[in-house]
């Protein structure tokens, strides 16, 4: 049973970082591509970043130089270290490995 949770979403002020952790079970984590995807209110859920196996990266374009994805195959474990944070950054957060979703953790970027 493929199970994905999220940790590590907040309330940050702009221009703050955060970084979101996903542990992931079930998989065979290491020969896995991994994503984060996001959603705001009244919006589809969207990419922001996607790493494979191989730790090729790809990012949607709001937030390049800005946000880095990671994993650590140890800990079946991929990151995302969000920095220069904007308030359109603000969206619920979730973990991907093909179709299947984490539970989600809010982000939210306000003064």
């Amino acid at each position: 049973q493929v199970q994905l949770a999220e940790s590590g979403g907040g309330l940050v002020q702009p221009g703050g970082s955060l970084r979101l952790s996903c542990v992931a079970s079930g998989i065979a984590f290491r020969l896995s591509a991994m994503g984060w995807y996001r959603q705001a209110p009244g919006k589809e859920r969207e990419l922001v970043a996607r790493i494979s196996a191989s730790y090729t990266t790809i990012y949607a374009d709001s937030v390049k130089g800005r946000f880095t994805i990671s994993r650590d195959n140890a800990k079946n474990t991929v990151y995302l270290q969000m920095n220069s944070l904007k308030p359109e950054d603000t969206a619920v957060y979730y973990c991907n490995y093909y179709g299947n979703w984490g539970q989600g953790t809010q982000v939210t970027v306000s003064s």
